[in-house]
């Protein structure tokens, strides 16, 4: 069921949100070759408890899939052929050249705030370069397709059709979803689809739009290392970029946008 929010709930989002960004601002600034994953995820965690609040990945467990032990981790980081839900680990350490997605979840005030960034460390090949600016381009045109009157998969469509436009593959069962006093909540927000299909956007719908896009041929993640972590079918890089947003009539409402204008 999709829930529309009232503006008190989504004042409560719009502080969860500012948090996750900040978040991301802070390992921005840190991030650099020579660091440990489990480094990130212990400065984001201190900094969420700081501000009161709550990593909303660690202990996170799926509904009805009791086969997968609880997420340990308050930050998923991923590196390279990595899509989505690397677990920090003291031993994974980051390289020259790498490129690594954070993905940050924060629960407060009894609402989520939920965003990716990907980092590049270093001077990275040409090809990669493109594939990280367009995934975050898939993100705004995305976005910028969350308005009210508009259908759901307007919102696919468009990360979609930007992504193939630069012959990136689009990972295909990996998606975006509804937020907000859960972090997963309906709608999926699938990052392929047809224009004019899917629900009707309604003004008050929080959504966590996520595009994951990968170098190669892959349309598929493939679980790994312990059920968690997904990576690309062929071993090329990925790319991911998220932001929590309201619908709106004329524009959506950015909840996990900064200063710094990630």
């Amino acid at each position: 069921m999709i829930t529309i929010k009232s503006e008190r709930e989504i004042e409560l989002m719009r502080e969860s949100g500012a948090l996750t960004a900040q978040v991301l601002d802070l390992l921005e600034k840190e991030i650099k070759p020579g660091m440990s994953t489990k480094q990130l995820d212990s400065m984001a965690e201190a900094f969420i408890r700081d501000h009161s609040a709550v990593p909303s990945f660690l202990n996170y467990a799926p509904k009805g899939d009791p086969d997968v032990t609880p997420y340990p981790a308050t930050l998923c980081v991923s590196i390279n052929e990595e899509v989505v839900h690397g677990v920090p680990s003291i031993k994974r350490i980051l390289k020259e050249g790498d490129i690594v997605s954070v993905d940050c979840g924060v629960y407060k005030g009894g609402y989520h705030g939920d965003a990716a960034r990907t980092f590049v460390l270093g001077i990275i090949d040409e090809k990669v370069q493109k594939l990280v600016d367009v995934t975050s381009e898939c993100l705004e045109r995305g976005i910028a397709m969350a308005v009210e009157g508009n259908r759901l998969h307007d919102i696919s469509s468009a990360i979609e059709d930007h992504a193939r436009s630069f012959r990136f593959s689009v990972i295909e069962n990996m998606v975006g979803h509804g937020i907000g006093s859960e972090l997963h909540e309906d709608p999926a927000v699938p990052n392929y689809g047809r224009k004019n299909t899917g629900v009707r956007l309604v003004a008050g719908m929080t959504l966590a739009i996520e595009p994951m896009i990968a170098l190669g041929r892959s349309r598929r993640a493939i679980s790994k290392r312990g059920g968690w972590v997904a990576v690309t079918e062929d071993g090329k890089p990925s790319a991911h970029f998220e932001h929590t947003i309201v619908v709106r009539l004329g524009k959506a409402e950015v909840l996990t946008r900064t200063f710094l204008g990630r």
